[in-house]
């Protein structure tokens, strides 16, 4: 029988977690974010990066218990099974649907400055420019069909490079140094508190990258490192992402681009890639020269890596009964699931076709990971109810871990706001529906709890001052996510877990499976 060989060091799952991770989101979530947060854009990615911590510490412990392909699409089926699982599964599975596209159309972006034919006047792709998204998704292909052991030679030395240079750039645009942009125009904080916090979802996809490290899990030679290569690359994500957002206040020029000075609202307006544009003015060759690698080298990078894990994912899934058996078949020569792969890679064909005209890749990549939060959410709810269940986990104070990790996840949901959470929920919904229906999944017990969250969430961002009908004021509705989900939805999804001997026979069927 075929198995996923372990080719993966300790470095190598930091190289994944990092390069992975760190693709789109360095280079264009500063300049939406700096939109509603202005130089609070710094604080915003701090803010994000400890609500991240607390979520992957519950990866930390999840990972190290289960070191399984495609894992944190996994846990709850032993938790709360299947059809818990199955809302989950489906979350993960859009989230990984959407990066890959999103990637493939920042790199055409990059290229554009060369061949100035893949971007329209307002920055949105031409047909030129989805074709070439389309190659770039069909780049990513053989990188993932020949084996981890390509990606990860690959890795080691396109990976490391494209993190070198981010240092680099990075600091490099310190130097330009406006750095009266951080106190003088409104302040630090032009649009208070609120902008800062509303800032935070919008960053956040990046830090979700880190799942990457547990989608790889089972082909790694070093589980017992999975914990620790999980929080080195949260805190390396933070560096570079704190880096990247003061370089982009401190080197923003107000008339090089184009607007009045001080209108941080008006920086959403800005076409392409805001790194390039600034770099662009003034000319500054060898920084510009390295910017416009890095715009085309990164999100390259975070797409194949993506696409390897969005086909883990699906292979987590059809181990799960909830997708096709064929996706589960593992290739004999390369030992990976070639058809995942291959299916993987034409719906994201599809999406970065079709997708390519929306107004911006931020905006997109906005609308469509929360879906991705929404999986999130599983996560510490099943940590805790696998310690009630008798396993021993990896910390002393998992009740704290847990309920900080799920307010995180609560709240950047609820942050991102109206349309985008109900846009994920029903994306979730109707696929759980559809597919629920065809596999039989009929015992939803284990999972009312999960339903009533997605719905409690969707209805507070109607109401809410992010939503619809702004009857709440934002930190009143924050408060509200806060208590309910602490309150409610966590004890009652660690109520809902299965009983041990069910999670037991869960667990044995995985070991037959894999």
């Amino acid at each position: 029988m075929v198995k996923l060989r372990r080719e993966l060091t300790a470095r190598d799952q930091i190289l994944f977690g990092m390069a992975g991770a760190i693709g789109t989101g360095i280079l264009f979530s500063p300049i939406g974010m700096a939109a509603v947060a202005g130089p609070g854009v710094i604080v915003a990615w701090l803010i994000g990066a400890i609500f991240y911590t607390f979520i992957g510490l519950t990866l930390v412990e999840l990972s190290m218990e289960f070191p399984e392909a495609g894992g944190p699409s996994r846990y709850s089926l032993y938790s709360h099974g299947k059809a818990t699982n199955m809302l989950n599964a489906f979350g993960d599975v859009f989230w990984y649907l959407f990066i890959p596209p999103i990637e493939a159309l920042a790199t055409v972006e990059g290229l554009n400055y060369f061949y100035p034919h893949f971007l329209n006047a307002h920055g949105n792709p031409t047909t030129l420019g989805a074709l070439g998204a389309v190659v770039m998704m069909l780049l990513f292909l053989p990188l993932n069909y020949y084996g981890i052991k390509v990606m990860q030679q690959a890795n080691r030395y396109v990976g490391l490079i494209k993190l070198v240079l981010l240092a680099v750039v990075g600091l490099a645009f310190l130097t330009i140094g406006h750095f009266g942009n951080l106190s003088h125009y409104g302040g630090f904080a032009p649009f208070g508190v609120t902008g800062i916090l509303a800032a935070v979802p919008l960053g956040m996809f990046a830090f979700g990258g880190i799942r990457v490290i547990p989608d790889y899990a089972e082909e790694t030679t070093s589980p017992e490192a999975l914990g620790r290569s999980i929080l080195w690359t949260i805190l390396g994500q933070t560096i570079l992402y704190l880096l990247f957002a003061t370089a982009f206040v401190v080197a923003l020029s107000w008339s090089h681009v184009h607007l009045a000075t001080g209108d941080w609202a008006g920086l959403d307006k800005l076409p392409g890639n805001p790194f390039v544009v600034i770099a662009s003015h003034p000319v500054i060759a060898w920084l510009l020269v390295l910017t416009l690698i890095v715009a085309v080298l990164s999100p390259f990078v975070t797409g194949y890596i993506d696409q390897g894990s969005g086909a883990r994912v699906v292979l987590a899934m059809a181990r799960s009964g909830l997708v096709p058996a064929r996706f589960k078949e593992l290739n004999q020569r390369y030992a990976v699931p070639t058809w995942a792969i291959l299916a993987f890679t034409v719906v994201g064909v599809v999406i970065a076709f079709l997708f390519a005209p929306v107004p911006s890749i931020y905006a997109l990549t906005n609308d469509a990971v929360v879906a991705g939060y929404l999986g999130f959410a599983a996560n510490p709810v099943a940590m805790l109810a696998l310690r009630r269940q008798g396993r021993k986990g990896f910390f002393r104070r998992p009740a704290l871990v847990a309920n900080l990790g799920f307010m995180g996840a609560a709240l950047i949901v609820y942050w991102s706001g109206w349309p985008s959470v109900p846009y994920s929920a029903i994306l979730v919904a109707l696929a759980s529906i559809i597919f629920g229906i065809i596999y039989k999944v009929t015992e939803f017990k284990n999972a009312w709890w999960y339903i009533a969250y997605m719905a409690f969430l969707v209805l507070m961002t109607y109401i809410g001052s992010v939503g619809a009908l702004k009857l709440i004021n934002f930190y009143l509705g924050s408060a509200i996510v806060v208590v309910v989900s602490l309150a409610v939805f966590l004890p009652w999804g660690v109520a809902s877990r299965l009983s041990n001997e069910d999670s037991e026979t869960l667990q044995a069927q995985f070991a037959q499976d894999a």
